[in-house]
C-alpha cells in the first residue's frame, strides 16, 4: 500500500508517486525528485495549474511554515521543461 499525500494546489489527495515534493531553501522553492531533502515539504501536482493556485494561495507559505515570500523560479523552470536533459544534451 502506497502513501497518500494531499495536493497542496488542488487539494486533492493522490498516492505519493503522483505528486511533487517541494522544499524551501533560503527562501527558494526547490522541487524535491527523490523526496529526500531534509525538512518540511509540500506535495503539489507536476501541473502548471495547480503549482500557480498554490501559489495564489499562498499554501506553499504555509505548508512549509517559513515567513515572508518564497521565489518560485525554480519550480516554474522545472515545470516549463528548462534544466532538463534532452537527448544527449549535457
Amino acid at each position: 500500500m502506497e502513501p497518500v499525500r494531499t495536493c497542496v494546489g488542488c487539494r486533492a489527495r493522490a498516492p505519493r508517486s503522483a505528486l511533487l515534493r517541494v522544499v524551501s531553501i533560503d527562501s527558494i522553492l526547490v522541487p524535491d525528485e527523490r523526496a529526500t531533502m531534509s525538512g518540511r515539504g509540500a506535495w503539489v501536482h507536476e501541473t502548471p495549474a495547480c503549482v500557480d493556485t498554490a501559489l495564489r494561495r499562498r499554501a506553499f507559505v504555509r505548508a512549509l511554515r517559513v515567513s515572508g515570500p518564497l521565489d518560485a523560479q525554480t519550480l516554474e523552470n522545472r515545470l516549463n521543461g528548462y534544466g532538463n536533459k534532452v537527448n544527449g544534451s549535457k
